[in-house]
């Protein structure tokens, strides 16, 4: 898990640089970044029965060597093209085996409240990496080079690699078959979805029915799996699971978590680092009272819990989570440096760290052990594609945004003669993402200082107005997620099967 989180910190902080170096544009980095966390919930549900099939220890140290081959590469790959091809789908493919497994591993491991605290751990490794990730990817960035984060993610993974006799394998009971139909139609539907949002972010074509393909597949799906039970024939996934209603909002609430993060993930870094002209060590630790706040109340809320109720302290992470979003919207035309940012990015990540604490344990503590692995599956697909809707939503509405205010405010100048504003516009549209004002002056220079002024306030002001829209697809998140931790109130918390004293967590 640790890997895993760092894995995206390190690709969020060192967005400049992985540009620059890879000759390549910033909408091309999102969409990559985006399709390794889209290609890890498409599959996620076929990686869960593979381990189910195949062994979950052998899934997990699968996914791990497919992870290790994306960071090698990272290391070494001259161009775009090798990091899409092996980072984000090889690499996607990984984390599909590596999150079922891991979650099915500690659900066969641990019962009761020992359980309870080692997914409260895992949850305080992702944090730990979301506290280091942004600060550690930005040294590294700045000093050495964004290339050494991916090494040193190679060599944590030898490391455990080498050590994985250490890790205990969960034997599975019952049937163990792939539901092909039903395989397919979770890679069409949850696929469909979020690729149609990054053609739409890259401005292709049919990107309505593409969208639709995949929202009619997963329909298609929960049809599917309903005719295979009434059948006596064994689903991809028993769609029982979702009578459970501490399941059912368990998950949702996990989705709404994962789009707040990759929304804010993806946003603020571009925003630090193309108005403020910030470098990867400089966002890094902009981004820090986030994480380290999230690192810090996950590990609090982990030991200190006590005997309050999840859904409670679940309601509390939404809303401190979304209050230091919100927040930031007034801020980001006032912001001249990050301090602006420290008290409600401290706020949210307090926030994000109660529901790391939380969720995957509220989620799977209602299923029994013969089906853990497919709702192990279902909970990290729904993490998965969270994450890649809010960082393609998020981006994408971002560069949308951007278009749209230059060619408006392009064509409403008084300043720039009527002639050369649709020609600024385009020019602004194609290069403003990730060119700083000073970069931008550098190339306006020889224009008249009126028309260079004017050029660097449309810049400024579409920016401004974009990072604001592509902040409300987290808020958006936060507030059903709100919703959502009301409606678990009013349900009966879950007992856990056994109680172990605290000696042998």
């Amino acid at each position: 898990m640790f890997v895993l989180v760092v894995d995206t910190s390190l690709m969020n902080v060192s967005l400049s640089a992985v540009v620059d170096d890879l000759d390549t544009d910033i909408s091309s980095v999102q969409a990559a970044i985006a399709l390794e966390a889209l290609v890890s919930a498409a599959f996620i549900l076929i990686s869960s029965k593979i381990g189910d099939i195949f062994g979950r220890k052998r899934a997990y140290i699968l996914g791990l060597i497919a992870y290790a081959i994306g960071a090698i590469t990272m290391t070494l790959t001259p161009s775009i093209q090798p990091l899409i091809i092996f980072w984000a789908i090889i690499g996607g493919l990984g984390a599909s085996l590596l999150l079922p497994a891991m979650q099915s591993l500690i659900h066969g491991n641990f019962t009761g409240a020992a359980q309870k605290k080692t997914y409260a751990l895992v949850g305080a490794a992702a944090a730990i990496a979301a506290a280091v990730g942004p600060l550690l990817g930005g040294f590294l960035t700045t000093f050495i080079s964004w290339r050494a984060g991916f090494f040193l993610e190679a060599v944590i993974i030898a490391v455990i690699l080498l050590n994985s006799k250490l890790i205990k394998d969960v034997q599975v009971e019952g049937e163990k078959k792939i539901d092909l139909v039903g395989a397919g139609l979770s890679v069409v539907g949850m696929g469909g979805v979020v690729l149609g949002i990054l053609l739409w972010q890259e401005g292709a074509e049919s990107v309505g029915g593409v969208i639709a393909i995949g929202l009619i597949g997963l329909a298609t799906l929960g049809w599917w799996l309903v005719k295979r039970k009434r059948e006596g024939k064994l689903p991809l996934i028993d769609p029982d699971l979702f009578r459970k209603p501490n399941f059912r909002l368990g998950i949702s609430q996990v989705m709404m978590q994962n789009i707040i993060l990759g929304g804010a993930m993806i946003a603020l870094p571009i925003f630090l680092q193309m108005t403020l002209e910030y470098n990867a060590m400089q966002t890094g630790l902009t981004l820090a009272p986030l994480s380290l706040t999230m690192f810090g109340m996950a590990l609090l809320a982990g030991k200190k819990a006590g005997k309050r109720r999840p859904a409670s302290i679940i309601r509390t992470g939404y809303i401190l989570a979304t209050t230091g979003l919100l927040l930031i919207l007034p801020l980001v035309p006032r912001a001249d440096s990050g301090w602006w940012l420290f008290i409600p990015l401290a706020i949210a990540g307090a926030g994000l760290g109660l529901l790391v604490s939380q969720l995957n344990n509220y989620t799977l503590a209602p299923i029994d052990e013969a089906r853990v692995s497919e709702a192990a599956g279902v909970n990290s697909a729904s993490g998965s594609f969270g994450l890649s809707f809010g960082l393609a939503m998020a981006g994408g509405l971002m560069l949308a945004t951007l278009a749209t205010s230059f060619t408006s405010l392009a064509q409403q100048s008084a300043v720039l003669p009527p002639a050369d504003q649709e020609k600024i516009a385009t020019a602004l549209q194609h290069d403003a993402e990730v060119m700083s004002n000073t970069q931008l002056e550098s190339q306006v220079k020889d224009q008249p200082d009126a028309i260079k002024d004017e050029i660097l306030r449309i810049n400024t002001e579409s920016r401004e107005v974009a990072l604001q829209i592509a902040l409300l697809v987290p808020i958006l998140a936060g507030i059903i997620g709100i919703y959502n931790s009301f409606r678990m109130l009013r349900l009966p918390d879950i007992k856990p099967s056994a109680d172990i004293p605290e000696g042998f967590a």
